[in-house]
């Protein structure tokens, strides 16, 4: 008999300019039965602050995960993506792209800079919640992440 694993919860960033897809996201962490913390950005720029602990993100935890949005103001999300997997001390975080951009050549350019997942956001409020869910589920209980 196998003892359970015991989930620990985890530090997510969320890189999001869209008040209503942050909140749709926020519904299904609250909703979900591991307590992973959600810390939330706006744009590319406060994503970089936020990782590289800068300004009012100095005393921010390192997130085990990030979910990262293509379609950001002032530095877009494949910029962040490579910086992010350019830099030593926060290649080794997991980034999932979680974008409305189905197109083929986001898709590829962004496996091409490391990203460890595409996921296109489902238009639908109920398969939207259910793909947070997975993600949120699969990084905690599936995959062993990183521990710096």
């Amino acid at each position: 008999m196998s003892t359970p694993q015991i989930m620990e919860p985890i530090d997510v960033l969320l890189v999001e300019d869209d008040p209503g897809d942050t909140l749709m996201i926020r519904e299904a962490f609250e909703d979900n039965k591991v307590r992973n913390t959600l810390a939330c950005v706006k744009d590319g720029v406060e994503a970089m602050q936020y990782l590289r602990r800068e300004g009012e993100y100095a005393d921010a935890p390192r997130p085990d995960l990030v979910l990262l949005d293509l379609n950001l103001p002032r530095k877009d999300g494949r910029e962040v993506l490579a910086e992010i997997k350019g830099d030593d001390r926060l290649s080794t975080i997991p980034v999932v792209v979680l974008t409305t951009s189905q197109a083929e050549e986001d898709v590829l350019r962004s496996y091409r800079l490391h990203a460890n997942a595409y996921v296109t956001k489902p238009v639908d409020f109920d398969r939207f919640i259910e793909v947070v869910r997975q993600i949120d589920e699969f990084f905690v209980t599936v995959v062993k992440l990183p521990r710096p």
